[in-house]
């Protein structure tokens, strides 16, 4: 132990500014990957941001194709029956649903 100390006496000042050096450098280079690292996450937050927009338009195509197909069926249910009057009303009713949602 002595052996130690009595070389790290005569020393210890230009340890002390090497090891000053070496943690200052390594802040600094931390501070440029935690920079890098914010653009990349605020990259990676626009994509997910425009993926939500996207599925949000695909559902609601999926639930207009829904529905058209479901009033569709829905008149030809009215056609394949014999009732007239109450079914004539419904099947202009679906007719003009129709119009609208293909527009």
């Amino acid at each position: 132990m002595k052996k130690i100390i009595d070389f790290i006496t005569p020393w210890e000042i230009k340890i002390v500014l090497f090891l000053t050096f070496i943690i200052f450098f390594k802040t600094c280079t931390t501070n440029s990957k935690i920079k890098t690292e914010s653009d990349r996450i605020q990259i990676l937050n626009n994509k997910v941001d425009s993926l939500k927009i996207e599925i949000n338009n695909v559902t609601k195509e999926i639930q207009k194709e829904i529905k058209i197909e479901g009033l569709k069926a829905e008149k030809r249910m009215i056609q394949s029956t014999d009732r007239k009057i109450l079914d004539v009303n419904r099947q202009t009713e679906i007719d003009k649903e129709l119009s609208k949602l293909e527009k």
